[in-house]
């Protein structure tokens, strides 16, 4: 209490000036000791901070692959339609008639000669049960005319019986035998017609298609009643062009897929078209199929033909880049430093894109990050793979 008055006391007491002198005093010291308490954390942290490293002027790292030359199958691509190997009309092939029964359905398999539909035949199993008893009456008179020869033969060496009348008697007995054997060819060839009145499967295969319907009186000119697959066999009746022709051989293998986009087939040319198309310039390859529920004739596919082999460069596709002038990949060259060069592409398969031209395998072609490279720029390259 004594203290504090004792120090208003004295400020009281002190001149103005006194007291702004003193207050600047204080505020010169005040600014000095925040001065040096700076100046000594950045002298702590000027010897604490690591010293930076010096730019790094080699460029950023990238990945490349020296790619060879690599065993590449040439391959021509053309679409076409499917359809049956062998494909088999089926008609009226005797005198036809109204049909009573119709034994089969497109998509079911039938044997060599399987009745496919029947014919109603009362009117001709009538003639045939007619000429069945002709042939036991020519019988019967032959036999007579054989009786009468046995009888008169015996009587001739007695002199009752001339030779005339043995010769004629013989002759009877012959023509008796003759419309004996007329009759019996007779029926055979009814029997033949009757059993021709069906409509059969000409061999075994898939039925594609069915034209007649129960009741339908079908004749000769009926047209064509059945469509039928000869053992089910299909084929890819391939367009391709005129150029691309002479690449190909019979027996070689191709990949064929349906319009539907399921699983591909495997088939082999059995067929190349010896002429061309004057209006498109393109010829027909014949791709032979084994049979499957997919393969519907009549129905669009694609095929990729197996033309040949030879030695390309394999990329990945992460290595491919396009623009307004093609295709092109970067490659780093002896001074790491960024190159473009043009390619013309190949095949494409699981194993990667072969280069048909702009590349001899035995560059450093960069795989990623191509398209965040800029051609001039220096590198580090790193080496995928080993040429092969």
């Amino acid at each position: 209490m004594n203290f504090e008055s004792h120090i208003a006391g004295d400020s009281l007491a002190a001149d103005p000036e006194t007291v702004r002198a003193r207050r600047k005093r204080i505020l010169l010291v005040g600014a000095a000791l925040v001065l040096a308490v700076v100046l000594v954390f950045l002298g702590i942290n000027a010897l604490t901070k690591p010293e930076e490293a010096p730019a790094d002027t080699r460029g950023p790292l990238v990945t490349v692959m020296m790619p060879g030359r690599s065993a590449v199958a040439s391959t021509v691509n053309a679409t076409g339609t499917l359809a049956a190997r062998r494909e088999m009309p089926v008609g009226v092939v005797g005198d036809g008639g109204a049909v009573t029964a119709v034994l089969v359905e497109p998509g079911d398999w039938v044997g060599a000669g399987q009745v496919l539909a029947r014919v109603e035949r009362s009117v001709q199993s009538e003639q045939a049960r007619s000429l069945a008893a002709s042939i036991v009456v020519a019988q019967a008179d032959a036999r007579l005319a054989q009786s009468e020869l046995d009888r008169a033969q015996a009587l001739v060496s007695r002199g009752f019986i001339s030779k005339a009348d043995i010769d004629r008697k013989t002759a009877a007995r012959d023509a008796a035998l003759a419309r004996v054997r007329v009759a019996q060819a007779q029926l055979r060839e009814q029997q033949a017609r009757n059993g021709r009145l069906d409509i059969r499967a000409p061999a075994a295969g898939l039925v594609l298609t069915r034209a007649v319907e129960t009741g339908q009186v079908i004749g000769p000119g009926s047209g064509i009643l059945f469509r039928i697959a000869r053992g089910g066999e299909m084929e890819m009746l391939a367009k391709v062009s005129e150029a691309d022709l002479r690449a190909l051989t019979v027996g070689v293998n191709a990949q064929v897929s349906p319009a539907d986009g399921g699983k591909s087939f495997t088939g082999q040319v059995w067929q190349i078209s010896p002429v061309v198309d004057p209006q498109n310039r393109q010829g027909i390859v014949r791709i032979a199929l084994a049979y499957d529920k997919a393969l519907r004739p009549g129905g669009f596919a694609s095929s990729t033909i197996i033309a040949g082999q030879n030695e390309a460069p394999m990329l990945p596709e992460s290595a491919l880049q396009s623009d307004t002038k093609g295709s092109y990949v970067l490659i780093v060259n002896a001074g790491n430093v960024v190159e473009r060069r043009d390619v013309k592409v190949g095949q494409v398969s699981p194993a990667g894109v072969s280069i048909l031209s702009g590349l001899s395998g035995r560059e450093k072609v960069v795989v990623l990050a191509g398209g965040f490279l800029n051609v001039g720029q220096k590198v580090q390259p790193e080496l995928a793979s080993a040429t092969r």
